[in-house]
């Protein structure tokens, strides 16, 4: 499988990113276990994770990296693995904090679930809005120095503070963000083709979209009101069942078809030709999901599928 670099690093990936919000959520260790030997044996290698995933179930979080963790030591397979974990995000512990005193436990937590020794992608998860960047900056140069961290990345952080966070890096030679994970696919445009798409290519980074199916409404399963019971998920599609919504559906049908694929697949290929694009971070609890996902990277859209969907998704 092509794998592809991102940028200002030596890491290169298969180009689906794993979401592991479902471990430990809506799939026990045994089930995490199956779906990860699954998503590796077919040629993938980058997971991401977060410090507070699944903090909804516990109050606290950790359950996904203990699992990713186990997982690794139980295959040996950490050489073989891009880790992607995040930093900041609130539990019912604590609120959103990026504060270095803050970095310097989370990190050790996490590398303790994880049980490793390094992670090679560490984000900011959120944004506090108080700290100081330079200090969140300083907090990363120290980890990184120390071999826990290869690199760092952001998500959820304003264009402001992002910009902010560049600048520091340059002023007091400070480590820099190399990837950006935003909210991005067809029903969630705006936000990323405009206020973060210039930053991206100011500052050459590498873009792991989240949500990148919406929560599984462009998977094509909800298209009535009594279709969102089918999952937990449901309910958090409720506000695409729109005009538009039923639009972007209808046009993923249409290059489905033509394709003879499934719509979500249709939808991952979609963020897969724009060259912003490295690789979207999909999760799935199932064979069938993984399909989805496996089959994104060999569907090449022509102009013609490309322009369809983008009229639709306007």
């Amino acid at each position: 499988m092509e794998k592809r670099k991102i940028k200002n690093t030596d890491l290169s990936v298969a180009p689906v990113n794993f979401g592991g919000n479902v471990f430990g959520w809506t799939l026990d260790e045994k089930q995490s276990f199956d779906i990860l030997d699954q998503f590796t044996e077919a040629g993938f290698d980058f997971i991401d994770t977060a410090d507070v995933y699944s903090w909804w179930v516990n109050g606290i979080g950790g359950q996904s990296e203990e699992i990713i963790g186990k997982w690794m030591k139980t295959r040996s397979n950490r050489q073989n693995i891009v880790l992607a974990t995040k930093v900041g995000a609130q539990t019912k512990e604590h609120g959103l904090d990026t504060s270095k005193k803050h970095i310097l436990k989370s990190v050790d937590e996490s590398l303790q679930r994880l049980q490793t020794d390094y992670i090679d992608l560490y984000y900011t998860h959120y944004d506090d809005n108080t700290t100081p960047v330079e200090e969140t900056l300083s907090a990363y140069d120290e980890i990184i120095k120390a071999g826990k961290v290869k690199y760092i990345a952001a998500s959820n952080l304003s264009p402001e503070r992002l910009r902010e966070s560049f600048e520091a890096s340059e002023k007091y030679n400070l480590p820099k963000y190399v990837a950006l994970q935003p909210h991005y696919n067809l029903m969630e445009r705006e936000g990323f083709e405009k206020n973060y798409a210039p930053l991206v290519q100011e500052f050459d980074l590498s873009v792991f979209p989240y949500w990148s199916l919406a929560a599984g409404f462009l998977t094509g399963k909800y298209r009535t009101e009594e279709d969102l019971s089918k999952s937990q998920r449901g309910e958090g599609v409720r506000k695409y069942l729109n005009p538009k919504g039923l639009q972007v559906l209808k046009a993923l049908d249409q290059v489905s078809e033509k394709h003879q694929t499934t719509q979500g697949t249709a939808a991952l290929a979609w963020l897969l030709a724009n060259p912003l694009i490295t690789a979207p971070i999909v999760s799935a609890t199932s064979a069938s999901q993984l399909d989805t996902l496996f089959k994104a990277p060999k569907l090449v859209l022509d102009q013609e599928d490309i322009e369809l969907l983008n009229e639709a998704s306007k």
